[in-house]
Parts: structure tokens; sequence; C-alpha cells
């Protein structure tokens, strides 16, 4: 959220501050990581190695408010929560120093908190929680967290504006669980909030108080609606799940295609559940080639009979590529696989088809024509095909992987070098290939560079070979 504040940040800051920039050119009042590394930055000034080391900087430290309230001595920071100006910074810093390790200066933030939450605590609440909630982490942040959340519980309307008001994810999970601790939102309301909340922990919070209130006072059309349309898998499944007791059944057929596997197995629950026979209604979906969707495709090999190969075969040329990439998928949760029928697909020119290959071949690698493989590596092929090769040779393992993988050590694909330098360095081939052997001499000399001297003479010794 906004700025990253690392060291180079923080430290970036305080040069500022320093130097008289106002805190709001310098600092981010919405981001609760800025106070923190200020504070650890301020701490830090001076020494530990910075390069502008200046033995007159304490001063300077000093005579600042906001670094004042950080300085290394805590009679300085004592001393700056009693006089400083009470403006928008300072209010952040005595919630950092509520955690700070001397007690004088903790016990006098935390009195000053106490005072601000109650003369004002709406104000204070609103602006301050995100950082109270990031501190209850350390050791002595439980406090602060716990003065908080128990005024906050008190003004459960405030809970409830928070969640439209704040991006901090920490913030808007405590407001929810506030919210329907208090049981402000209605099922639609909280269908809604499943259905656009972005944050996965908040949706399924969401999207289980909304099947909990449906399972308590009657189902609603229009929240299960909602929750369909959900942009997260547990949203619409948790949609889905709710057909049943809504009357619905029927409809759950219409998801049996989704793209999540959960939201499909939801539906063939239901289906069942209803009397149906989830595995014809995929056969239903899957026999007419021209209008198959690729996870129909998928959900009819979830139904783990190992005769409906011979209807997904025919896919593997059909003219989407999701359906084909699914075809091959569904052939191998099936353990259906041919080996002349798949390999083929790993030079298609759909990645998704080619990944999906090279992923069904993989207990067939050792079988395998090696050079037909390594042939695909040339930078002439499509990059999923080199890829696809790639992960292949190197499942074969021995002198193969690794003649595959010192040729990609220079490779213009970014992905593949990285991979081809990981597949060097775990030396999981050094246990199959020949010892004593010429080339595999040869390629170690072409990979030292990836090892130190010390690993690269045992492995050499592990494959027969003496020291280099």
């Amino acid at each position: 959220m906004g700025k990253r504040w690392n060291d180079a940040a923080a430290r970036e800051a305080v040069r500022l501050l320093l130097e008289g920039r106002a805190t709001s050119e310098v600092l981010d009042f919405d981001d609760p990581a800025c106070w923190t590394a200020l504070d650890q930055a301020t701490r830090a000034f001076g020494r530990y190695g910075w390069e502008e080391y200046d033995p007159r900087i304490s001063h300077r430290l000093r005579q600042r408010p906001e670094t004042a309230l950080c300085h290394p001595d805590g009679r300085v920071r004592e001393g700056a929560l009693a006089t400083g100006p009470r403006t928008a910074a300072f209010w952040h810093l005595v919630v950092v120093r509520c955690t700070d390790w001397a007690e004088p200066v903790r016990l006098r933030a935390r009195a000053l908190l106490t005072d601000r939450l109650r003369s004002g605590p709406e104000q204070t609440l609103r602006v301050l929680t995100p950082l109270v909630l990031r501190l209850g982490r350390r050791e002595e942040g439980a406090w602060a967290h716990d003065l908080f959340e128990e005024a906050l519980r008190g003004v459960p309307e405030l809970a409830r504006s928070l969640l439209g008001d704040t991006r901090d994810s920490a913030t808007r999970r405590l407001a929810a669980r506030i919210v329907l601790d208090h049981g402000l939102l209605d099922v639609r309301a909280l269908a809604r909030h499943a259905a656009d909340d972005p944050d996965p922990v908040l949706a399924r919070l969401w999207s289980d108080a909304a099947l909990a209130g449906m399972a308590a006072d009657g189902s609603d059309d229009r929240a299960v609606d909602v929750l369909l349309g959900g942009r997260l898998p547990f949203v619409r499944s948790a949609g889905v799940t709710a057909l049943r007791r809504a009357g619905r059944a029927q409809e759950a057929v219409n998801h049996l295609a989704d793209r999540s596997g959960l939201v499909r197995a939801c539906a063939r629950w239901v289906i069942s559940q209803d009397g149906g026979d989830p595995h014809a209604r995929h056969l239903e979906l899957c026999e007419h080639p021209d209008t198959v969707a690729p996870y129909a495709v998928t959900g009819l090999a979830e139904c783990g009979r190992r005769e409906d190969a011979a209807l997904l075969r025919p896919l593997l040329t059909h003219p989407a590529d999701g359906v084909r990439a699914q075809a091959v998928a569904g052939l191998r949760l099936l353990e259906s696989v041919s080996v002349e029928t798949v390999l083929p697909l790993v030079d298609d020119p759909a990645a998704a088809v080619a990944r999906e290959a090279a992923r069904a071949l993989l207990p067939y690698a050792r079988r395998l024509c090696a050079d037909r493989l390594t042939e695909r590596l040339s930078p002439g092929w499509p990059t999923p095909t080199r890829r696809a090769a790639f992960r292949l040779l190197r499942q074969q393992g021995g002198l193969v992987q690794l003649r595959a993988s010192v040729a990609l050590l220079a490779d213009a694909d970014p992905k593949l070098r990285r991979t081809a330098e990981s597949s060097v360095h775990q030396r999981t081939w050094m246990y199959e290939v020949p010892r004593g052997d010429a080339e595999v001499d040869r390629l170690l000399r072409r990979c030292a560079h990836l090892f130190s001297d010390h690993v690269m003479a045992a492995t050499r010794t592990r494959t027969g070979l003496g020291r280099a």
C-alpha cells in the first residue's frame, strides 16, 4: 500500500526531515509501515555505517520533533512526548512509543494515547487503528491493540464505515468481525461484500456469514445470485451450495463448467443431492465438440471413469486452445495418457497445451527420444515448446539432464536460463552420469562458474573425475 518503506526510503525520509522539509511532503500518513520504518532509521542515523556520519547528528535529531520522538536516547524520546507539538505525526509516533522498550517512555505514551482516545474517539480510531494493529505484533503491542479493539467494538457503526474508508487489510478485517458480531448486515449485503471484496480472507468471511444467515432465516434468491457472480472461487461455490436450500438445485448444471474445481465439485454435489447424475450431465456437456467448454472437459475427467478417455482423445485436435489443453489434463487425471498421441502436442503453438502435454508425459519421460526433445531446445522453436521439452529432458536425469541444462545456461529466455541454472545446482544428475566420462568433464568445465571450488571438487570426485 503506497510507497514501499524499506531502509533506503526511511533513511531518505530522515535526511529530508533534518533538512527542514514538511512532514506532509516526506511521510505517508496512510501507510503504517512509514512510521515503524522512520523509527528504525532514526535510531540508526549516524551509526551502523552511515556514510554521512557527523558527531553533531544527535543534536540535529533532537531539534526536529518527529526525529526526537525516535531518538536513540530514551530520555530524549520521553522529553519529546512531553513537549512535542500535537501534530498528526506526533500522534502516530505516540502509538509507536507505546511499544517502547523503555518503561518510562512507554507509560507516558500510553497515558497520552488513552487521553487522546477519550477526547476524540472517532477521529483517533479512524486515523491510528492501522498503525496500532501493525504494532500489535510486537512484544508490547497488545496493550494498544486491545484498547483500540474494545473502543471500536463500542461504536460498531464506525467499524461498518471503516470497511469502505480504509485500504488497510488488518483494519478492514477487524471492522468486519465487529460488524458480523453485531449483526449489522443482512444476507444481501453480506453477499455483495463477498462478491466484491478483493481480500480473500474477508470474502470467505462474508460468504460464510451469508450462508449462515440464509440457513437461519431462509434463502434469498437475490443473495444467491450475487454469490454466484463472485470473482473468487469459494464465493461462487457458496452460491452453488445455496442453490439446494433455495430450491434451485437444477441450476447447478450451469456451473459444471466453471473454471474453478471447487465450484465444479460443489455443483456435482448439489446435483447428486437432488437425485441427479453428475456424470451424465458432464457427458451431455461434452458430447458436442462444437459447443464444448474447456472446463466441462476437466469436470468430466474429475468424475473419474476411465472409459470416458475415448471421448476426450478426439478433443486433442479441437480448434480451441483451452479445449485441447483441458483434454490433455483430463487424460492425465484418468491415467489414460498415450505417449504417441500426446507427444506431438509438445509442439503445439498454445502455451497451455504444450505445458499440459509436458506435465502429462512426465511419468513417461525416460521412454522419450532425447534427441527429438533436444532438437526442440534450439531458439527456432516457440518458447512454450522449448520449455516443455526441457522439462521432459530434466526428468530423464543423468547425462541427458546435465547436457540440456548446460546448453541453456546462456539462453536468451530468462526463465529457461534460470531453470537451467537451478537444474545444474541441484546436482540430481550427478548420481546417474557415467563415472569418469569425458563429456561430463567438458560439461562441468562449462558450468564451473556456478559452483564454489569446494563444491566443484566434491562433484568431480563423485562423478569419478580428477581435479580440474
